[in-house]
């Protein structure tokens, strides 16, 4: 099988292949690009110096959702710090505390070679250079052509049909492409230019920061995170010009308490959300009242809740009823709202650590201060005559410029793959094998297992996504809104929801079971209510099966699977699947692994909560 993308999606979703794996597999980990392997353009070393932290804290960042403290014990007793500075080298990392956000790679290294030697014996992990330029159905699965492939031990190539290109047959594709760079008109005569920094998280990008006079006047162009990663950059290295944040809608992210902690609270269902949509003025007043009822709520029966993560802990309790919400958002007007508020519900969802924001609210607190937020929306960036940049703003029709010595752009991402300039995606649009998803313009559409649709509403075939190419699925389906609908927290979840779904597909196809959803399309939901005599059998299989799924040691796996084997055959069957099935054992496992699946990427409780709640260590030890 294939995996386009070895970035944070595609080496979490590998990783869950190697672990999940029963028999022999080759999963070939194909990436465009060699330095963002393990890392993407988020962590990638090259764009992220040692200022750049995440911007959450660093006991969030595990991989693995069921083992909440696994990039904490790895940074504190694994990782090899022999080249890091001074001090970082000396940090012991905490759970609440900032951690430079280029070890990631290192890490996402470590556990993805870990878990090619806990795998299975015949479990393969091919890594390839390379760029996937097209796709063509055909009896095996799909026929890819890559261009410039670079790999060791792989079979069955034949030429492609452009030079330099060959083409891999396979029998699943995991799309895992990751953020797609967006054309800007805006920018369009200086996109050349030796004073535009076009990707703050390029080695370029970084290099200009660096290199700048401490005196010179910068703009960044939005105010999202990554503004504020250039911004800190330059206020560490002593930067005393001014800085100028241009942002559209004003919005300045909230800095989370040294103690802050991840949790879910239940809220009361917001009634009023939940009203026809008259028209986009009345529906905000709703959403403001609503919003208003809600926090008021949070403050009065949660005093222990630091305000500034209250708005945090309401759009996270939302999320169970955005849904019902957003069907009743007209297509058209859905659009608009998700574009005109954008940062707004991001700064909602998330907040940055200390270490980020405390140096950026420092510089502007004195009227005087370097950093300054200018509100309004950038029209054009043009050459002056000086041989500097000149910004045009319009603000609430009113139109005035800014001079910089040098501007950054934090328009960074592309969501709607209609406008995506890959060759991929330009020919996966053209064969109809993707669309562009229809009710947000953001990401593609897929069904409730990630599997690709393709023009007609039809899965497109044995193609699985992970990551940003589910962006509008993440919102309308479960009310994921803001970078939570394509950040680790959902790549945690899309990983294991797609590795378990490739290996059952690709099992069934083996054991001649192959169309068993076409026969019996409800097989999945079988286990939803069994009778009373299969319930604790069928439970003990669930729990195994969990268990297996969050362990990363082979000899463990492998003697969680036997007992989960014996123990679905002791069931002999169950009363809800259909009498006509063949090899209903198969059938149970199906669906006893779906059942463990929901429960690994159960949101509704916080990581430690569901340590707790599988049973899986201790989840108050560090070592459990």
């Amino acid at each position: 099988m294939l995996v386009v993308g070895a970035g944070l999606a595609g080496t979490a979703t590998a990783i869950r292949l190697l672990h999940f794996a029963r028999r022999p597999l080759e999963i070939v980990l194909l990436e465009r690009r060699p330095d963002y392997r393990s890392a993407g353009v988020a962590y990638h070393r090259d764009g992220n110096p040692w200022d750049h932290v995440f911007n959450i804290q660093a006991g969030r960042m595990s991989v693995f959702r069921e083992d909440v403290l696994d990039f904490i014990r790895w940074a504190n007793q694994e990782a090899d710090r022999r080249d890091w500075p001074r001090y970082w080298a000396a940090q012991e990392f905490t759970e609440q505390g900032p951690a430079p956000r280029r070890i990631f790679q290192d890490y996402l290294d470590d556990r993805l070679a870990e878990a090619r030697r806990e795998s299975r014996p015949g479990v393969d992990l091919v890594e390839a250079d390379g760029e996937a330029l097209d796709m063509d159905a055909c009896d095996r699965g799909f026929e890819v052509t890559v261009g410039h492939l670079s790999a060791n031990g792989l079979d069955g190539l034949r030429p492609g049909p452009l030079p330099g290109t060959e083409v891999l047959g396979t029998d699943h594709v995991v799309l895992a492409t990751g953020l797609e760079l967006t054309e800007l008109p805006f920018a369009a005569e200086v996109a050349g230019h030796p004073s535009f920094v076009r990707n703050p998280y390029s080695a370029t990008g970084v290099r200009k920061l660096a290199q700048l006079p401490s005196d010179a006047t910068v703009a960044i162009v939005g105010s999202a995170l990554s503004a504020y990663d250039s911004a800190g950059m330059l206020l560490r290295n002593g930067h005393t010009g001014r800085i100028r944040l241009i942002s559209k809608s004003g919005t300045i992210f909230r800095t989370y308490p040294d103690t802050h902690e991840h949790g879910v609270l239940r809220l009361p269902r917001p009634d009023t959300l939940l009203e026809p949509y008259r028209n986009r003025g009345e529906f905000l007043a709703r959403v403001r009242t609503a919003w208003r009822t809600a926090c008021s709520t949070v403050r009065e029966n949660h005093p222990d809740i630091a305000s500034a993560v209250v708005p945090e802990r309401v759009a996270k309790a939302w999320e169970p009823y955005l849904p019902e919400a957003i069907e009743r958002i007209p297509t058209k007007e859905l659009r608009c709202l998700l574009d005109e508020f954008a940062t707004t519900i991001a700064a909602l969802r998330v907040g940055a650590v200390e270490h980020t924001m405390g140096v950026i609210e420092h510089a502007m607190r004195p009227p005087d201060g370097p950093v300054e937020l200018v509100l309004g929306k950038v029209r054009a960036i043009t050459p002056a005559q000086s041989g500097r940049l000149l910004i045009s703003v319009v603000a609430q029709h009113e139109r005035h410029s800014v001079e910089a010595d040098l501007v950054v752009s934090n328009f960074g991402r592309e969501s709607d793959y209609a406008k995506v300039g890959q060759p991929l995606w330009r020919n996966l649009l053209r064969k109809g094998i993707a669309a562009p998803h229809e009710r947000t313009g953001r990401g593609l559409e897929v069904d409730e297992c990630g599997t690709l649709l393709g023009a007609d509403g039809r899965p497109a075939g044995p193609i699985s996504t992970v990551g940003a190419l589910r962006e509008g699925d993440e919102i309308v389906r479960h009310g994921r809104t803001g970078a939570f609908t394509f950040n680790l927290a959902a790549i945690k979840n899309h990983s294991v929801s797609v590795a378990a779904h490739v290996i059952e597909q690709l099992e069934l196809r083996q054991d001649g079971l192959n169309d068993i959803a076409a026969r019996h399309p409800h097989y999945r939901s079988y286990a939803s209510n069994p009778e009373e005599a299969a319930r604790a059998a069928l439970e003990e299989s669930v729990v195994l099966e969990v268990r297996r799924l969050a362990t990363r040691e082979r000899e463990q796996r492998e003697a969680l699977d036997s007992r989960l084997n014996a123990s679905i055959l002791s069931l002999g069957g169950l009363p809800a699947l259909p009498t006509n099935v063949s090899r209903p054992d198969r059938l149970i496992r199906a669906v006893v692994n779906r059942v463990a699946v929901e429960r690994l990427n159960d949101v509704s409780v916080t990581p430690r909560q569901l340590r707790r709640q599988l049973g899986i260590g201790n989840v108050d030890n560090l070592e459990g």
